[in-house]
């Protein structure tokens, strides 16, 4: 099939999920119902197929509520592979909220947006801290901004503030997360393919996408780290440095094509919660299967 074959099936098939579904996780949001949680995972998991994305997890995600996902920032399209395999609501720039379809699919996952001028740092601490008190999962790119995809950027720490020292009903669980664009129709995807899925800098989005959906199979590693408790932390740049330190060992392990389970160091208290009911053993899932 040619690339441009290849881009209009796949908008074809996007669109036809996407706008009959729209309506009806509306009306689960509205009624508060448990589904407006559940439907999103199976809507980016079909999203992920159609778009060629074969996801494999490593390790699983942390089933305490509330949870914190710490996640390395590549893509838009970091959205369709996060979403298929967390239940749980993103953490946003305000400015996603306008974006035409994509700020209307953000509001339906009751995606949490923020500004990030320091002035309004403890309105956004807030509008975090309401949720995990309703024992809300949430996901958080802590980079500010989405990379090239062969390195991480620093975290910000200003956002962790959220769960550090902060009073809630119950412990928050942080878990780090890596995510890598890694394959493409099977070859190592390298250096000069991986920018055809980050999106970073000046990258005109339209352009950007087009040129993504006539590209084939990509392959892609999640990897779920071990969750910690909050309270571990003295700081929370120290919880920043701690998540940093786990997902950039993920990342590059799984771009070296050799990922490996990253542990907390001796001074940091894993969770006190049950064992996920997943193993937390390598788990490969081809999204949609």
């Amino acid at each position: 099939m040619s690339a441009f074959l290849l881009r209009l099936r796949r908008i074809f098939l996007y669109l036809a999920l996407t706008l009959p579904l729209m309506p009806v996780q509306a009306v689960l949001v509205l009624l508060g119902s448990r589904l407006a949680a559940k439907l999103p995972l199976f809507y980016h998991r079909r999203t992920s197929r159609i778009l060629g994305f074969e996801v494999e997890t490593i390790g699983a995600p942390s089933t305490h509520r509330p949870t914190l996902f710490v996640v390395n920032h590549v893509s838009y399209l970091d959205i369709e592979i996060l979403g298929g395999v967390i239940e749980g609501s993103f953490i946003a720039k305000r400015e996603v909220a306008g974006w035409p379809l994509f700020g209307w699919l953000a509001k339906l996952q009751r995606t949490v947006f923020i500004e990030r001028r320091q002035h309004t740092t403890h309105h956004q601490r807030d509008a975090i801290l309401d949720r995990l008190r309703a024992g809300d999962d949430l996901i958080l790119f802590p980079e500010g901004t989405s990379g090239d995809g062969n390195r991480v950027l620093p975290f910000k720490s200003a956002l962790f503030g959220a769960v550090h020292g902060a009073h809630l009903p119950h412990p928050v669980a942080v878990q780090p997360v890596s995510l890598a664009y890694t394959r493409l129709d099977g070859m190592p995807l390298g250096r000069f393919f991986r920018p055809f899925f980050a999106w970073y800098g000046d990258m005109d989005m339209g352009s950007h996408l087009w040129a993504m959906l006539g590209l084939g199979q990509t392959g892609v590693v999640v990897q779920f780290h071990s969750p910690v408790s909050a309270e571990s932390f003295h700081s929370r740049k120290a919880m920043a440095d701690h998540c940093w330190r786990v997902v950039s060992a993920g990342v590059a392990s799984a771009l070296a094509g050799r990922p490996q389970p990253v542990e907390p160091t001796p001074a940091v208290r894993p969770l006190p919660v049950a064992e996920p009911a997943v193993p937390t053993a390598a788990v490969a899932e081809v999204a949609g299967g």
